[in-house]
């Protein structure tokens, strides 16, 4: 009998121990599904304590602890409650208990502890988007604070409590006073949310005066028409100040009712009654933090509904006028929203989105983004953080900027608050940018004076700098903006034109870009084109080898002034008249291929000179094996000395080339030339091509019976009066000084004491100068000696000598030609 009563005793103990444990376990998930984490805590503990010998019902009850923890704000007890959650093997009956660990350490600022973590989670769900995102972050974090932006920031002590405060927008239109939330003492409920532990929020609002010094808080009304026993924030002024847009959650111990959007009209200090904000589709669907364009006819918000990408997500909606409902919300889509919440919406200038997310990669918690937005308000960008300082490792959000400057307000409940989430100031100094650079010649390597930098911007601008004596050239911040792509010209006398392009778009802290450029002189040698291969005893430019034309192209755009000779060249292969004939239409096709590209064609001259230009090589070349040494000639006699056929094989692939040399500096386009108004005699002069093979120009008479041509000197195209029995050749004196401030010509080319016939500006009367090269027509002479003359009216004056080394002159005066044999 006493053993039986002993047994029924302990039975009845073990079933009351049982029922009372059952019961705090009970109202502790009671109060965790009603979103009662505070009030959940003390019952979990309590329910905790009253578990020691169940094992899995303890690491379910820590698990839900962490979870309490964390959504009050209290992540470093979080951190405990979780990791005994995962030693007690709950992570087998739950995984996601991993991945909350591993963002509580990372909140936490323990990264390498927390990328242990996201791997585990990721080796357990492979591929899972937060665990991604928060491993990314752990990887970036160290590099994200080595680089802070430069932004100041305050904390503003007389508005913060030891509660929380948050989610500040603008008071009035001098911007002198924020409305923002608080659960501070001086709330109107008596009650405390069960929630956060704190009493219900309210709406507040304080003003600081001309030295920033601030008032103490009071409730946005004194009637209390906004603030109720219940939970209202997040409040949203529209562009006038006159109607006060916020997220109200009534409190019901019976039945849950979720939060909604409320609007109140505004009448210098009092409100009118709050009205729902109708928001189209599931009108039961939880839904705040609302953000409004300047029209206030496009809202965006956080809601969770059905259909939604993660936790809480934003949504778009539009509607006719301010008196009409808003249309149906539409998610704003997977840029912005991710598998976690994103909340808190801003809106700066209607152009740019700002809000708060906790899926995206960051620093800690919640981190402020911002996205552009197209004119229908759709995200055009992927999500920026805004970066430290203004985000930390813990929960930033609700950020509001001045219209006017870059400075404004945001929430946050980093280390060394006042209370649980405080507001703070911040100040981001105006972007500058500069560019700067040095500008070196290819040949020498020396610095580039007096080149001419260009940058246009695509806001329209468009600004020059010249280079000093040390090629250096600099754009200053006043004259570099923020969100503006710049092209680059560089630009001299005698070199080819080059570009760049530098950008300022996208770009959140200052830069001092730094492009050094390289010019090319202008070549005085042919330049060999990449290899255009055509079909034997064809002339046809094949598909194929278009693109090795596309350089050339390039060239020539960006320097409009230069003509070009295209000259094509055959090996040693049949007849000398057959190659010159077939390099004819090879060159040719060439030019034809330019001009449909949109190359002017009287920048064009194509020449064939068949076999009659033996390649010089300017380098060392290996074709199959066959090595073939700098300076090497390929005559005919060199390659029919080879010793192997393939040797003789690749010598004449190397003859056969396109070569371009620039003939010309100068040219004039016809839309340029006719606006010109110095209308000469010459201006008729064009040289057509009737025989290749031949070398001439043409020539007219002037009215003052004077035999006037063109050819074409140092480059630039000149007039010149033919005198054939002048002694001496001349140069205008105006041309002459022309020719020295481009640099055409230099001391080195005046012949005597130089320093006595050239002075600032000027040249001396009589002065002999050498002038490097003188091309008529296909052939070119050098070192042409010519005296300075004030009274010529032509650029220069030519006599019979000078001629005759071009050709034999002869004089062709039904065709006006002066052709040289």
């Amino acid at each position: 009998m006493i053993k039986r009563i002993t047994i029924l005793s302990i039975l009845l103990l073990i079933s009351t121990l049982s029922f009372t444990q059952n019961k705090h376990v009970q109202a502790a998930d009671n109060a965790f599904e009603k979103e009662y984490y505070s009030t959940a805590i003390e019952k979990y503990k309590k329910a905790y304590s009253k578990t020691k010998k169940n094992r899995v019902e303890r690491a379910r009850i820590a698990s839900r602890l962490g979870d309490c923890y964390s959504l009050t704000g209290k992540e470093k007890n979080a951190e405990s409650q979780y990791k005994a959650a995962i030693r007690g093997k709950y992570d087998k009956r739950d995984s996601t208990v991993i991945l909350k660990y591993a963002n509580v350490l990372r909140f936490n600022e323990k990264y390498d502890l927390a990328k242990e973590q996201y791997l585990a989670y990721l080796d357990i769900v492979p591929g899972d988007p937060l665990a991604l995102a928060g491993l990314e972050s752990c990887e970036k974090i160290t590099e994200w604070l080595k680089n802070p932006d430069k932004c100041e920031i305050t904390t503003i002590k007389t508005i913060n409590s030891k509660n929380s405060d948050f989610s500040p927008t603008w008071g009035d239109l001098s911007y002198t006073s924020i409305i923002f939330t608080s659960s501070r003492e001086a709330a109107k409920g008596k009650q405390n949310d069960e929630w956060t532990g704190e009493k219900f929020s309210d709406i507040f609002v304080a003003s600081h005066d001309v030295k920033g010094k601030w008032s103490q808080p009071v409730p946005i009304d004194e009637e209390n028409i906004i603030n109720t026993s219940a939970n209202e924030g997040t409040p949203s002024t529209n562009y006038r100040g006159n109607r006060l847009y916020y997220t109200y959650c009534p409190d019901s111990k019976d039945i849950y009712v979720g939060c909604r959007i409320y609007v109140a009209r505004r009448n210098g200090k009092t409100y009118s009654d709050p009205k729902e904000v109708k928001l189209g589709g599931d009108s039961t669907c939880v839904s705040g933090h609302p953000a409004l364009t300047d029209d206030e006819l496009t809202i965006v918000f956080a809601s969770e509904r059905i259909g939604g990408l993660g936790g809480k997500d934003l949504y778009v909606a539009t509607r006719e006028s301010t008196n009409s409902d808003f249309g149906t919300p539409i998610n704003l889509g997977n840029k912005i929203n991710t598998k976690g919440n994103e909340m808190f919406p801003h809106f700066r200038n209607d152009s740019t989105l700002y809000f708060a997310s906790d899926g995206h990669p960051g620093l800690g918690g919640l981190d402020i983004f911002y996205v552009y937005l197209d004119r229908n308000k759709i995200p055009q960008s992927l999500p920026i953080n805004v970066g430290a300082p203004i985000n930390s490792s813990s929960d930033d959000f609700g950020i509001l900027f001045h219209p006017e400057k870059n400075e404004g307000y945001f929430s946050s409940n980093r280390k060394g608050g006042r209370g649980g989430d405080d507001i703070y100031g911040f100040v981001v100094p105006p972007l500058e940018f500069t560019l700067t650079g040095t500008i070196t010649d290819e040949k020498t390597l020396q610095y580039v004076h007096g080149a001419k930098v260009v940058i246009t911007g695509t806001d329209g601008s468009i600004i020059q700098s010249i280079t000093n004596n040390n090629g250096e050239y600099i754009f200053s911040a006043s004259q570099l903006k923020p969100e503006t792509t710049y092209d680059i010209i560089i630009e001299k006398d005698n070199y080819l034109t080059i570009t760049g392009k530098e950008t300022t778009v996208g770009l959140s802290t200052s830069e001092n870009f730094v492009r050094d450029f390289i010019l090319s002189p202008i070549p005085d040698q042919p330049v060999v084109l990449p290899d255009i291969l055509y079909d034997f005893a064809k002339w046809d430019l094949k598909p194929q080898y278009q693109d090795s034309l596309q350089g050339l192209i390039t060239t020539l755009n960006l320097n409009p002034t230069i003509v070009i000779e295209l000259a094509s060249h055959t090996d040693m292969i049949g007849s000398i008249e057959s190659n010159d004939a077939l390099s004819q239409r090879r060159a040719e096709s060439v030019v034809d291929y330019l001009i449909q590209r949109g190359i002017n064609s009287r920048r064009l001259v194509a020449k064939g000179y068949g076999e009659r230009k033996p390649r010089t090589l300017h380098k060392d070349y290996t074709i199959n094996g066959n090595f073939f040494a700098q300076g090497t000639t390929l005559t005919e006699d060199y390659i029919n000395g080879l010793s192997t056929q393939s040797a003789k094989d690749a010598a004449n692939q190397l003859n056969r080339r396109t070569e371009f040399s620039i003939i010309s500096k100068d040219f004039v386009s016809d839309e340029i030339a006719l606006q010109n108004e110095s209308i000469d005699d010459v201006r008729g002069i064009i040289n057509i091509v009737i025989d290749p093979n031949k070398n001439y120009i043409n020539y007219v008479v002037t009215k003052d019976n004077k035999t006037v041509s063109k050819c074409i000197a140092n480059g630039y195209t000149l007039n010149f009066e033919y005198e054939e029995r002048m002694s001496d050749n001349y140069i205008s004196q105006a041309k002459a000084i022309d020719f020295l401030r481009k640099g055409v010509i230099t001391i080195d080319d005046v012949e005597g004491d130089a320093t006595r016939a050239i002075s600032q500006g000027s040249i001396a009367d009589r002065t002999k100068i050498i002038i490097k090269t003188m091309r008529f027509g296909s052939k070119e002479i050098e070192n042409i000696p010519v005296v300075v003359n004030s009274k010529i009216p032509y650029d220069l004056v030519l006599n019979k000598k000078t001629l005759d080394r071009v050709g034999m002159v002869i004089f062709d005066e039904g065709s006006k030609l002066i052709i040289f044999e």
